[in-house]
C-alpha cells in the first residue's frame, strides 16, 4: 500500500497500455462510501464491459483515511485491463478533480460518476457505447427523461428542475439535464474543451455541456435510474448560487465572442476519430470494403457504358465516379476524417490518385486491343478489373501516405 503522504498530484497505478475507458470518482472524506463504491464498480465492468477500463479515484484533500482506502483498493483490485488508480490533489473541487483526471487519462473515452453510486450502473453500458463507437461526442445521464425512474425529495427536484429551465431559457441550451452526476466524453473533445472551461466546483459540469454544444459537437442522453442519496454532504442552496453566478458568466462571454468555439470545431472535426483504427491491417481491411463496392460499381458502370461510350470513354467515365465516391468513402470509413475541412482538397489529391489509376488500366485496355483486337466484352472487363486491382492497391498506399496521411493535431490551448 502507498502511505496516505504521497504528494498531491501524484498518480498510483500498474497498468501500462491504455485503456479503452476511464471511468473517474471524485471523493472528499469518503472513507465508509469508497469501497463499497469501488468493488460495485469494479464487478459491473468486469462483467458488463467489452472494454479494457480504469477506474481513477480523485482525492480532494480529504482529512480523514480516504487516500489509504483508496491505496488499499488499488493493490486489491490490481488486474490488466480493468484496474484502479488513485490520484491526489491538495484542494477541494468536483471540476478541478475531473480537469486534472482527464487531462492526464490515456484513455479514448473518459468518464466520471458520484461516489453514492445514485444512478443506476446499468446505463453505464449505453452512456459510453456511443462515444467507443464514435457516434457522439459527449454523453450524459438525465433525470429528467420520461423513461427514467428517480426517487430524491421535493426541494432538490424543485431546485434542479428551475435550474435546468433557467438553462434552457438563458443558454436556449437542447440537452435536458446538465447535473446529473454521470457523464462520458471522448478524449479529444475533453483536451479541446477542457482549456475554456474556467469553474472547477458544480458549475464545471454545465459550463463543459455548454460549450460542446456552442461548438456544434454531438451530445448523447441517456434515461437514468436514480436515487438521491439522503446522506449527500453538497450544500445546495451554495451551489444553487454559484452556479447562477457561473450562468451569468459564461452568458456574458458567449454573448461578446470570447471564446474560440469555431476553431475547436475545427480542430476536432478534422482530426482523426480516436477509435478509428490507426493501424495497417484494420486500415486494410475497411479499404478492401470500399474497395470491393468499388470495383463492382466500376464492372457494372463499364458494361452499361460500353455500347453508347466506347471502350476509352466507358472506361473514364466508370473510373470517375466511382473514384470520387472511392476517395469519400475512404476518406470518412478508412481513416476517420470527418466534416468538411480540407474536403476540396482530399478530392483534388484523390482525382490525381485517379489519374494515376486511369492511366494503368487505360494503358492495360490498350496493351489488350494492341495485342488481341476485337476480343468480347467478356476479356475486356476481365483485363481491367485485372488493371484496377493493381491500381487498388496502389490507390491504397497513395491515399494512406498522401493524401490521408495523418497530419499534427492542432494544440489544445486555444487561449494563446
Amino acid at each position: 500500500m502507498v502511505p496516505p503522504e504521497t504528494p498531491a498530484g501524484t498518480t498510483t497505478g500498474t497498468s501500462t497500455r491504455a485503456p479503452v475507458l476511464d471511468v473517474v470518482v471524485p471523493v472528499y472524506d469518503e472513507e465508509r462510501d469508497l469501497p463499497g463504491c469501488v468493488r460495485a464498480l469494479h464487478a459491473h465492468l468486469s462483467t458488463h464491459l467489452p472494454y479494457s477500463f480504469t477506474i481513477t479515484v480523485v482525492d480532494n484533500a480529504s482529512t480523514d483515511t480516504t487516500l489509504a482506502t483508496a491505496h488499499a483498493l488499488a493493490a486489491e483490485l490490481d488486474a490488466p485491463g480493468a484496474g484502479v488508480a488513485v490520484v491526489h490533489l491538495d484542494r477541494k473541487g468536483r471540476g478541478g478533480a475531473l480537469r486534472s483526471a482527464w487531462s492526464a487519462s490515456q484513455a479514448q473515452v473518459v468518464a466520471y460518476m458520484d461516489v453514492d453510486l445514485s444512478t443506476d450502473l446499468a446505463a453505464l453500458l449505453p452512456l459510453v457505447a456511443p462515444l467507443v463507437s464514435g457516434h457522439s461526442d459527449l454523453a450524459i445521464g438525465t433525470r429528467l427523461h420520461r423513461a427514467s425512474r428517480v426517487v430524491r425529495g421535493p426541494r432538490r427536484e424543485v431546485i434542479s428542475r428551475c435550474y435546468n429551465v433557467l438553462l434552457r431559457t438563458w443558454l436556449r441550451v437542447g440537452f435536458s439535464d446538465a447535473q446529473c452526476g454521470f457523464k462520458a466524453v471522448r478524449k479529444d473533445v475533453a483536451d479541446a474543451l477542457l482549456p475554456l472551461v474556467v469553474d472547477d466546483a458544480w458549475f464545471f459540469d454545465t459550463e463543459l455541456l455548454v460549450l460542446a454544444e456552442r461548438a456544434g459537437l454531438r451530445i448523447h442522453e441517456v434515461p437514468v435510474d436514480w436515487v438521491d442519496d439522503p446522506d449527500s454532504r453538497v450544500d445546495v442552496l451554495a451551489t444553487a448560487a454559484a452556479d447562477l453566478r457561473g450562468l451569468a458568466r459564461l452568458g456574458a462571454s458567449l454573448a461578446r465572442g470570447e471564446l474560440p468555439l469555431a476553431d475547436v470545431a475545427t480542430a476536432l472535426r478534422t482530426r482523426p476519430s480516436p477509435t478509428t483504427p490507426a493501424g495497417l491491417l484494420s486500415q486494410v481491411l475497411r479499404f478492401g470494403v470500399v474497395g470491393v463496392a468499388s470495383t463492382a460499381a466500376y464492372a457494372l458502370l463499364y458494361l452499361l457504358l460500353r455500347e453508347p461510350l466506347g471502350g476509352q470513354a466507358a472506361n473514364l467515365t466508370a473510373l470517375l465516379v466511382t473514384a470520387l465516391a472511392n476517395t469519400a468513402a475512404n476518406r470518412a470509413f478508412t481513416f476517420g476524417v470527418r466534416g468538411t475541412r480540407r474536403l476540396a482538397r482530399h478530392q483534388a489529391q484523390g482525382l490525381v490518385v485517379f489519374g494515376i489509376c486511369w492511366a494503368l488500366t487505360s494503358g492495360a485496355l490498350a496493351a489488350l486491343h494492341a495485342a488481341a483486337p476485337g476480343v468480347s466484352h467478356g476479356v475486356e472487363v476481365a483485363v481491367l478489373t485485372a488493371a484496377n486491382l493493381v491500381g487498388t492497391v496502389l490507390r491504397f498506399l497513395l491515399l494512406r501516405t498522401w493524401v490521408f496521411r495523418r497530419q499534427r493535431v492542432p494544440s489544445a490551448d486555444w487561449s494563446s
